[in-house]
Protein backbone atom coordinates (compact mmCIF):
# COMPACT_ATOMS: atom_id res chain seq x y z
CA UNK A 1 0.00 0.00 0.00
CA UNK A 2 1.60 2.95 -1.25
CA UNK A 3 2.23 6.52 1.40
CA UNK A 4 1.21 4.26 4.23
CA UNK A 5 2.59 5.66 6.94
CA UNK A 6 2.83 4.75 11.55
CA UNK A 7 0.50 7.19 12.86
CA UNK A 8 0.73 6.66 16.72
CA UNK A 9 2.51 3.64 19.02
CA UNK A 10 0.56 3.36 22.48
CA UNK A 11 0.95 0.95 25.25
CA UNK A 12 -1.82 -0.86 26.55
CA UNK A 13 -1.66 -2.34 30.42
CA UNK A 14 -4.17 -4.68 31.83
CA UNK A 15 -4.64 -7.70 33.78
CA UNK A 16 -7.45 -10.04 33.52
CA UNK A 17 -6.37 -13.01 34.96
CA UNK A 18 -4.09 -10.57 37.78
CA UNK A 19 -0.72 -10.81 35.80
CA UNK A 20 0.11 -7.60 34.77
CA UNK A 21 0.40 -7.47 31.03
CA UNK A 22 1.53 -5.03 28.22
CA UNK A 23 0.60 -4.78 24.94
CA UNK A 24 1.77 -2.72 22.01
CA UNK A 25 -0.85 -0.75 19.56
CA UNK A 26 0.60 0.38 16.32
CA UNK A 27 -1.96 2.31 14.48
CA UNK A 28 -1.58 3.30 10.78
CA UNK A 29 -2.40 6.25 8.29
CA UNK A 30 -5.25 3.76 6.77
CA UNK A 31 -8.54 3.76 8.73
CA UNK A 32 -9.08 1.04 10.97
CA UNK A 33 -5.68 -0.19 9.67
CA UNK A 34 -3.76 -1.66 13.10
CA UNK A 35 -1.29 -4.01 14.60
CA UNK A 36 -0.81 -5.05 18.45
CA UNK A 37 1.94 -7.06 19.51
CA UNK A 38 3.19 -8.77 23.01
CA UNK A 39 5.42 -6.51 25.20
CA UNK A 40 4.72 -8.27 29.01
CA UNK A 41 7.53 -8.01 31.40
CA UNK A 42 5.10 -8.80 34.75
CA UNK A 43 8.22 -7.49 36.77
CA UNK A 44 8.95 -4.35 34.99
CA UNK A 45 5.65 -2.80 33.12
CA UNK A 46 6.11 0.57 33.64
CA UNK A 47 9.43 0.54 32.92
CA UNK A 48 8.29 -0.95 29.29
CA UNK A 49 5.25 1.35 28.93
CA UNK A 50 7.59 4.35 29.16
CA UNK A 51 10.04 3.24 26.39
CA UNK A 52 7.06 2.61 24.29
CA UNK A 53 5.84 6.36 24.99
CA UNK A 54 8.71 8.10 25.10
CA UNK A 55 10.85 6.78 22.87
CA UNK A 56 9.64 3.98 20.76
CA UNK A 57 6.68 6.44 19.28
CA UNK A 58 9.13 9.47 18.61
CA UNK A 59 11.15 7.27 16.47
CA UNK A 60 8.39 5.46 14.64
CA UNK A 61 5.38 7.97 13.94
CA UNK A 62 5.81 8.82 10.22
CA UNK A 63 7.99 5.57 9.10
CA UNK A 64 6.10 2.78 6.96
CA UNK A 65 4.99 -0.12 8.43
CA UNK A 66 5.81 -2.28 6.05
CA UNK A 67 9.59 -2.21 6.84
CA UNK A 68 10.12 -4.58 9.58
CA UNK A 69 12.91 -5.57 9.61
CA UNK A 70 14.89 -2.04 9.17
CA UNK A 71 12.64 -0.77 11.80
CA UNK A 72 13.93 -3.73 14.34
CA UNK A 73 17.67 -3.19 13.12
CA UNK A 74 17.36 0.55 13.23
CA UNK A 75 15.28 0.75 16.74
CA UNK A 76 17.29 -2.00 18.30
CA UNK A 77 20.53 0.43 17.82
CA UNK A 78 19.33 3.96 18.39
CA UNK A 79 19.51 3.29 22.10
CA UNK A 80 23.38 2.33 21.20
CA UNK A 81 23.33 0.18 24.51
CA UNK A 82 20.99 -3.04 23.74
CA UNK A 83 20.19 -6.41 24.40
CA UNK A 84 18.13 -5.70 27.48
CA UNK A 85 15.14 -6.88 28.63
CA UNK A 86 12.96 -3.87 28.98
CA UNK A 87 14.14 -2.18 25.77
CA UNK A 88 14.04 -5.88 23.81
CA UNK A 89 10.05 -5.87 25.00
CA UNK A 90 9.31 -2.56 24.10
CA UNK A 91 10.99 -3.43 20.93
CA UNK A 92 9.09 -6.99 20.86
CA UNK A 93 5.26 -5.11 21.14
CA UNK A 94 6.30 -2.81 18.33
CA UNK A 95 7.56 -5.93 15.86
CA UNK A 96 4.78 -8.45 16.74
CA UNK A 97 2.24 -5.46 15.65
CA UNK A 98 4.26 -4.72 12.41
CA UNK A 99 3.61 -8.25 11.41
CA UNK A 100 0.36 -8.32 12.52
CA UNK A 101 -0.42 -5.70 9.92
CA UNK A 102 1.87 -7.10 7.59
CA UNK A 103 -0.43 -9.93 7.92
CA UNK A 104 -3.92 -7.96 7.29
CA UNK A 105 -2.40 -5.87 4.30
CA UNK A 106 -1.85 -9.43 2.97
CA UNK A 107 -4.68 -11.02 3.95
CA UNK A 108 -2.65 -13.94 5.19
CA UNK A 109 -2.06 -15.15 9.08
CA UNK A 110 1.19 -14.65 9.79
CA UNK A 111 2.52 -18.51 9.44
CA UNK A 112 1.83 -18.36 5.95
CA UNK A 113 4.24 -15.04 5.30
CA UNK A 114 6.72 -17.36 6.74
CA UNK A 115 6.19 -20.08 4.91
CA UNK A 116 3.32 -21.74 5.45
CA UNK A 117 2.31 -24.65 7.70
CA UNK A 118 4.58 -27.63 8.38
CA UNK A 119 1.71 -29.25 11.01
CA UNK A 120 -1.69 -28.45 11.82
CA UNK A 121 -1.93 -27.59 15.13
CA UNK A 122 1.46 -27.61 17.68
CA UNK A 123 0.97 -30.21 20.68
CA UNK A 124 1.43 -28.32 24.05
CA UNK A 125 2.66 -29.50 27.32
CA UNK A 126 0.30 -28.02 30.91
CA UNK A 127 1.84 -28.35 34.28
CA UNK A 128 0.85 -31.17 37.27
CA UNK A 129 1.74 -30.10 40.85
CA UNK A 130 1.10 -31.21 44.08
CA UNK A 131 2.14 -31.97 47.80
CA UNK A 132 4.07 -35.41 47.55
CA UNK A 133 4.35 -37.70 44.47
CA UNK A 134 0.73 -39.16 44.69
CA UNK A 135 -0.78 -36.23 44.08
CA UNK A 136 1.75 -35.21 40.90
CA UNK A 137 0.33 -38.39 40.05
CA UNK A 138 -3.37 -37.86 40.38
CA UNK A 139 -2.94 -34.37 37.90
CA UNK A 140 -0.37 -36.04 35.37
CA UNK A 141 -3.53 -38.42 35.25
CA UNK A 142 -6.04 -35.44 35.05
CA UNK A 143 -4.35 -33.88 32.31
CA UNK A 144 -3.83 -37.58 30.36
CA UNK A 145 -7.56 -37.92 30.13
CA UNK A 146 -7.67 -34.32 28.97
CA UNK A 147 -5.57 -35.60 25.83
CA UNK A 148 -2.66 -34.01 26.60
CA UNK A 149 0.77 -36.46 25.90
CA UNK A 150 3.24 -33.67 27.66
CA UNK A 151 2.67 -32.73 30.94
CA UNK A 152 5.34 -31.01 32.97
CA UNK A 153 6.08 -32.38 36.97
CA UNK A 154 6.80 -30.54 39.52
CA UNK A 155 6.37 -31.23 43.54
CA UNK A 156 5.59 -28.52 45.60
CA UNK A 157 6.26 -25.95 43.13
CA UNK A 158 9.68 -24.83 41.40
CA UNK A 159 12.52 -26.09 43.86
CA UNK A 160 9.92 -26.84 46.22
CA UNK A 161 8.72 -23.18 47.61
CA UNK A 162 5.48 -24.54 47.76
CA UNK A 163 6.60 -26.74 50.98
CA UNK A 164 8.33 -25.44 53.95
CA UNK A 165 12.15 -25.97 54.36
CA UNK A 166 13.01 -28.12 57.54
CA UNK A 167 16.15 -26.15 57.82
CA UNK A 168 16.57 -23.83 60.93
CA UNK A 169 16.53 -20.12 59.11
CA UNK A 170 18.89 -17.74 61.82
CA UNK A 171 17.30 -15.09 63.71
CA UNK A 172 15.95 -12.00 62.21
CA UNK A 173 15.99 -13.40 58.65
CA UNK A 174 14.72 -10.94 55.95
CA UNK A 175 11.57 -11.82 54.50
CA UNK A 176 11.11 -13.71 50.92
CA UNK A 177 9.95 -17.20 50.17
CA UNK A 178 12.49 -19.84 51.12
CA UNK A 179 13.46 -23.58 49.93
CA UNK A 180 16.14 -25.75 50.36
CA UNK A 181 17.67 -26.92 47.49
CA UNK A 182 18.88 -29.90 48.73
CA UNK A 183 15.76 -31.56 50.00
CA UNK A 184 14.84 -30.18 46.33
CA UNK A 185 17.12 -31.99 44.69
CA UNK A 186 16.61 -35.16 46.56
CA UNK A 187 13.20 -35.08 46.30
CA UNK A 188 12.92 -35.04 41.97
CA UNK A 189 14.35 -38.40 41.53
CA UNK A 190 12.01 -39.44 43.96
CA UNK A 191 9.47 -38.46 41.77
CA UNK A 192 10.26 -39.33 38.91
CA UNK A 193 10.88 -42.81 39.99
CA UNK A 194 7.01 -43.04 41.20
CA UNK A 195 5.26 -41.36 38.23
CA UNK A 196 7.07 -43.99 35.61
CA UNK A 197 6.23 -46.96 37.83
CA UNK A 198 2.70 -46.35 38.13
CA UNK A 199 2.32 -44.41 34.76
CA UNK A 200 5.01 -45.96 32.43
CA UNK A 201 6.77 -44.67 30.00
CA UNK A 202 4.02 -43.75 27.15
CA UNK A 203 3.32 -40.19 28.38
CA UNK A 204 6.15 -37.73 27.71
CA UNK A 205 7.21 -36.22 30.82
CA UNK A 206 9.26 -32.60 31.80
CA UNK A 207 10.71 -31.06 34.60
CA UNK A 208 11.78 -27.58 35.42
CA UNK A 209 14.72 -26.99 37.56
CA UNK A 210 14.24 -23.27 37.48
CA UNK A 211 18.30 -22.40 37.93
CA UNK A 212 17.96 -23.36 41.58
CA UNK A 213 20.29 -25.21 42.61
CA UNK A 214 24.42 -25.03 42.58
CA UNK A 215 25.97 -26.33 39.09
CA UNK A 216 27.55 -29.37 40.35
CA UNK A 217 23.66 -30.56 41.80
CA UNK A 218 22.67 -29.63 38.31
CA UNK A 219 25.20 -32.15 36.86
CA UNK A 220 24.32 -34.72 39.53
CA UNK A 221 20.31 -34.34 38.79
CA UNK A 222 20.91 -34.30 35.30
CA UNK A 223 22.08 -37.86 35.76
CA UNK A 224 19.70 -38.96 37.97
CA UNK A 225 16.71 -38.45 35.76
CA UNK A 226 18.13 -40.46 32.81
CA UNK A 227 17.26 -43.38 33.17
CA UNK A 228 13.18 -41.87 33.54
CA UNK A 229 13.72 -40.71 29.93
CA UNK A 230 12.36 -37.21 30.20
CA UNK A 231 11.16 -35.28 26.99
CA UNK A 232 13.44 -32.34 28.44
CA UNK A 233 15.15 -31.24 31.64
CA UNK A 234 14.75 -27.33 31.94
CA UNK A 235 16.38 -25.18 32.89
CA UNK A 236 19.16 -26.49 35.09
CA UNK A 237 21.57 -23.67 34.84
CA UNK A 238 21.33 -20.32 35.09
CA UNK A 239 22.94 -18.13 32.03
CA UNK A 240 25.79 -16.60 34.12
CA UNK A 241 26.95 -20.38 33.96
CA UNK A 242 26.38 -21.75 30.81
CA UNK A 243 30.05 -23.31 30.52
CA UNK A 244 28.21 -26.10 32.88
CA UNK A 245 26.38 -27.59 30.11
CA UNK A 246 29.58 -28.83 28.44
CA UNK A 247 29.84 -30.70 31.68
CA UNK A 248 26.34 -32.12 31.92
CA UNK A 249 26.59 -33.06 28.11
CA UNK A 250 29.69 -35.36 28.53
CA UNK A 251 28.18 -36.72 31.69
CA UNK A 252 24.69 -37.84 30.65
CA UNK A 253 22.41 -37.83 27.31
CA UNK A 254 19.21 -36.18 29.05
CA UNK A 255 17.28 -33.78 26.75
CA UNK A 256 18.24 -30.16 27.95
CA UNK A 257 15.81 -27.30 27.41
CA UNK A 258 17.08 -23.96 28.28
CA UNK A 259 17.26 -19.96 27.48
CA UNK A 260 13.91 -18.65 29.22
CA UNK A 261 16.02 -16.17 30.81
CA UNK A 262 17.96 -15.47 27.62
CA UNK A 263 17.87 -11.81 25.83
CA UNK A 264 20.88 -11.62 24.00
CA UNK A 265 22.54 -13.73 21.43
CA UNK A 266 25.47 -14.70 22.87
CA UNK A 267 23.78 -16.79 25.62
CA UNK A 268 22.35 -18.98 22.99
CA UNK A 269 24.40 -18.88 19.82
CA UNK A 270 27.58 -21.17 22.17
CA UNK A 271 24.94 -23.55 23.34
CA UNK A 272 23.17 -24.35 20.16
CA UNK A 273 26.86 -24.24 17.69
CA UNK A 274 28.26 -26.66 20.00
CA UNK A 275 25.15 -28.77 19.91
CA UNK A 276 24.60 -28.54 24.15
CA UNK A 277 20.88 -28.40 24.85
CA UNK A 278 18.11 -29.99 22.79
CA UNK A 279 15.46 -27.39 22.89
CA UNK A 280 15.83 -23.64 22.96
CA UNK A 281 12.98 -22.12 25.20
CA UNK A 282 13.57 -18.07 24.85
CA UNK A 283 10.75 -15.89 25.87
CA UNK A 284 9.99 -14.63 22.32
CA UNK A 285 9.29 -10.52 23.74
CA UNK A 286 12.21 -10.76 26.19
CA UNK A 287 14.53 -11.47 22.57
CA UNK A 288 12.56 -8.45 20.93
CA UNK A 289 10.18 -10.41 18.90
CA UNK A 290 9.16 -12.46 16.08
CA UNK A 291 11.66 -10.86 13.68
CA UNK A 292 14.83 -12.77 15.70
CA UNK A 293 12.85 -15.55 16.38
CA UNK A 294 12.34 -16.47 12.95
CA UNK A 295 16.25 -16.25 13.04
CA UNK A 296 16.68 -18.04 15.94
CA UNK A 297 14.49 -20.91 14.51
CA UNK A 298 16.49 -21.38 11.50
CA UNK A 299 19.62 -21.28 13.50
CA UNK A 300 18.57 -24.50 15.83
CA UNK A 301 17.43 -26.18 12.94
CA UNK A 302 21.18 -25.56 11.49
CA UNK A 303 22.08 -27.26 14.65
CA UNK A 304 19.47 -29.98 16.07
CA UNK A 305 17.99 -28.08 18.16
CA UNK A 306 14.24 -27.88 18.58
CA UNK A 307 11.77 -25.01 19.46
CA UNK A 308 10.17 -25.06 22.99
CA UNK A 309 9.02 -21.41 23.21
CA UNK A 310 7.94 -20.10 26.55
CA UNK A 311 4.51 -19.90 27.19
CA UNK A 312 3.77 -18.66 30.63
CA UNK A 313 0.87 -16.92 32.49
CA UNK A 314 2.44 -14.08 31.98
CA UNK A 315 1.95 -13.55 28.52
CA UNK A 316 -1.04 -11.99 26.69
CA UNK A 317 -3.23 -14.36 24.25
CA UNK A 318 -0.87 -11.84 21.68
CA UNK A 319 2.23 -13.49 22.64
CA UNK A 320 1.09 -17.22 22.73
CA UNK A 321 -0.27 -16.50 19.46
CA UNK A 322 3.13 -15.54 18.19
CA UNK A 323 4.90 -18.36 19.55
CA UNK A 324 1.84 -20.90 18.13
CA UNK A 325 2.32 -19.06 14.62
CA UNK A 326 6.21 -20.12 14.68
CA UNK A 327 5.18 -23.61 16.05
CA UNK A 328 2.95 -24.06 12.73
CA UNK A 329 6.14 -22.65 10.40
CA UNK A 330 9.16 -23.82 12.03
CA UNK A 331 9.87 -27.57 10.62
CA UNK A 332 11.96 -27.98 13.76
CA UNK A 333 9.31 -27.13 16.36
CA UNK A 334 9.19 -29.06 19.37
CA UNK A 335 6.39 -28.37 21.61
CA UNK A 336 4.82 -25.77 23.35
CA UNK A 337 4.39 -24.85 26.68
CA UNK A 338 0.68 -23.63 27.56
CA UNK A 339 -1.04 -22.09 30.08
CA UNK A 340 -4.93 -21.77 29.84
CA UNK A 341 -6.49 -18.36 29.75
CA UNK A 342 -10.02 -17.40 32.18
CA UNK A 343 -13.15 -16.63 30.42
CA UNK A 344 -12.11 -12.59 31.30
CA UNK A 345 -8.72 -13.00 29.51
CA UNK A 346 -10.99 -13.73 26.48
CA UNK A 347 -13.38 -10.99 26.38
CA UNK A 348 -9.89 -8.68 26.40
CA UNK A 349 -8.52 -10.58 24.04
CA UNK A 350 -10.89 -11.82 20.55
CA UNK A 351 -9.43 -14.38 18.75
CA UNK A 352 -6.80 -16.03 21.39
CA UNK A 353 -5.92 -19.66 20.44
CA UNK A 354 -7.81 -23.08 21.43
CA UNK A 355 -6.70 -25.94 23.15
CA UNK A 356 -8.46 -28.96 22.15
CA UNK A 357 -7.04 -32.73 22.69
CA UNK A 358 -3.64 -31.41 23.97
CA UNK A 359 -2.96 -29.62 20.52
CA UNK A 360 -3.68 -25.60 20.39
CA UNK A 361 -4.74 -24.29 17.18
CA UNK A 362 -5.20 -20.48 15.63
CA UNK A 363 -8.22 -18.94 14.20
CA UNK A 364 -6.86 -18.68 10.50
CA UNK A 365 -7.44 -14.70 10.42
CA UNK A 366 -5.17 -12.42 9.03
CA UNK A 367 -2.31 -11.28 10.68
CA UNK A 368 -1.71 -12.70 14.32
CA UNK A 369 -5.30 -13.00 14.76
CA UNK A 370 -5.99 -11.75 18.18
CA UNK A 371 -7.40 -8.16 19.08
CA UNK A 372 -7.82 -6.59 22.53
CA UNK A 373 -10.93 -5.11 23.16
CA UNK A 374 -9.38 -1.37 24.88
CA UNK A 375 -12.71 -0.71 26.98
CA UNK A 376 -12.39 -4.50 28.64
CA UNK A 377 -8.63 -4.28 28.95
CA UNK A 378 -9.67 -1.01 30.92
CA UNK A 379 -11.53 -2.71 33.45
CA UNK A 380 -8.52 -4.97 34.81
CA UNK A 381 -6.21 -1.90 35.49
CA UNK A 382 -2.32 -3.96 36.33
CA UNK A 383 -1.51 -3.97 40.19
CA UNK A 384 2.25 -2.75 39.74
CA UNK A 385 3.46 -5.63 42.46
CA UNK A 386 6.58 -7.35 42.06
CA UNK A 387 5.65 -10.77 42.36
CA UNK A 388 6.43 -12.58 45.51
CA UNK A 389 8.09 -15.70 43.58
CA UNK A 390 11.14 -13.47 42.79
CA UNK A 391 12.11 -12.96 46.24
CA UNK A 392 13.61 -16.39 46.96
CA UNK A 393 15.76 -17.09 50.11
CA UNK A 394 18.11 -19.90 50.83
CA UNK A 395 17.40 -21.30 54.48
CA UNK A 396 20.10 -19.37 55.86
CA UNK A 397 18.10 -15.83 54.05
CA UNK A 398 21.03 -15.47 51.63
CA UNK A 399 19.03 -14.04 48.27
CA UNK A 400 18.97 -16.43 45.67
CA UNK A 401 18.08 -15.82 41.88
CA UNK A 402 15.06 -17.48 40.43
Amino acid sequence: MANLTIRDVKPILTAPDGIDLVVVKVETSEPGLYGVGCATFTQRPLAVKTVVEEYMKPLLVGRDPQRIEDIWQSSMSSSYWRNGPVLNNALSGVDMALWDIKGKLANMPVYQLLGGKCREAAPVYRHADGRDVAEVEENVRRFAEQGYQYIRCQMGGYGATGVKHTRQSPENALPGVYFDPDAYARSVPRLFDHLRDKLGFDLELLHDIHERVAPIEAVRLAKQLEPYRLFFLEDPLPPEQIEWFRIIRQQCAIPIAMGELFVHPLEWKPLMSERLIDFIRVHLSQIGGITPAIKLAALGETFGVRTAWHGPGDLSPIGHAANVHLDLSSPNFGIQEWSPYSDEMREVFPGSPEVRNGYVYLNDEPGIGVDIDEEKAAKYPCHLRLPEWTMLRAPDGTSVRP
